[in-house]
């Protein structure tokens, strides 16, 4: 397998395997797809860190495989392709990118489908597939300027140019820089700490940021509004409003 699913501590990290490039051909594609939806189900799984390795993320897509498609090939699989980054990106849990190295093109987009992205000083982004005569097809072009604007993405997307850590992080296409062979204990970290927290109340955190941003103001707030009237039903919001009563802010253990 090109994709593995290691669960410990109430952390799932789905790890890209496929040397020395971690290149996401077809078949790496479709097991992401896999795997996203296993961690969706699993109840084990709290919290979600996307890695490479130590060396790369993901340098993108399988260029030899993806120059053999002609057009209509492409109708085909050019949806199946933006699924299964779909369906990282509707993870209902917490979900963070550890990025070292390369996350280029199809890379970049993966690391997109993330709520969070801790970058090791090494790392390069960028969307390079102007270079190859087409555009992002797996996101990029929508994910990447909702995230840090449309001329800043256009900026990328035009060029083709690869960032660095520390401009991806002035761009805020990362969140956090640290070194190389820290990223993956800092995001395992990350994950943890929300693994432990209230597991509904951050599904309904996450689905009703990312409904919102899609939508109006009015129907954003109709979809917070939901939400927050419907964990009133939730044994941790009875768990984490007596813990603040009885004992402060901040001590609850959560289910």
């Amino acid at each position: 397998m090109t994709v593995h699913l290691e669960v410990a501590e109430g952390v799932g990290t789905i790890r890209l395997d496929r040397p020395p490039m971690n290149a996401l051909d077809v078949a790496t594609q479709d097991r992401l797809k896999e795997l996203a939806e296993e961690t969706t189900a699993r109840d084990d799984v709290r919290a979600v860190v996307l890695y490479g390795g130590e060396k790369l993320f993901a340098a993108g897509a399988d260029i030899k495989e993806m120059q053999a498609m002609d057009h209509a090939a492409m109708v085909v699989r050019s949806k199946a392709l933006q699924d299964s980054f779909t369906a990282v990106a509707r993870i209902p849990k917490p979900v963070v990118a550890a990025v070292t190295g390369y996350a280029l093109g199809g890379g970049c987009e993966l690391a997109l489908c993330a709520d969070y992205r801790i970058a090791g000083q090494n790392a390069k982004l960028g969307q390079p597939e102007i270079l190859l005569g087409v555009i992002p097809g797996a996101g990029g072009t929508q994910r990447l300027s909702r995230l840090i604007g449309p001329s800043r993405a256009k900026d990328l997307i035009f060029t083709g140019r690869m960032v660095k850590a520390d401009e991806a992080l002035s761009l805020g296409l990362v969140d956090r820089v640290v070194p190389a062979e820290e990223v993956y204990a800092q995001a395992h970290a990350w994950a943890a700490r929300l693994a432990q927290g209230p597991a509904i109340a951050l599904r309904a955190a996450k689905e009703s940021i990312d409904a919102g941003l899609e939508t109006d103001i009015e129907t954003g707030l109709a979809i917070e509004r939901n939400w927050f009237a419907g964990l009133f039903a939730t044994e941790d919001r009875e768990r984490g409003m007596r813990s603040f009563v009885e004992d402060g802010p901040g001590k609850a253990k959560f289910r």
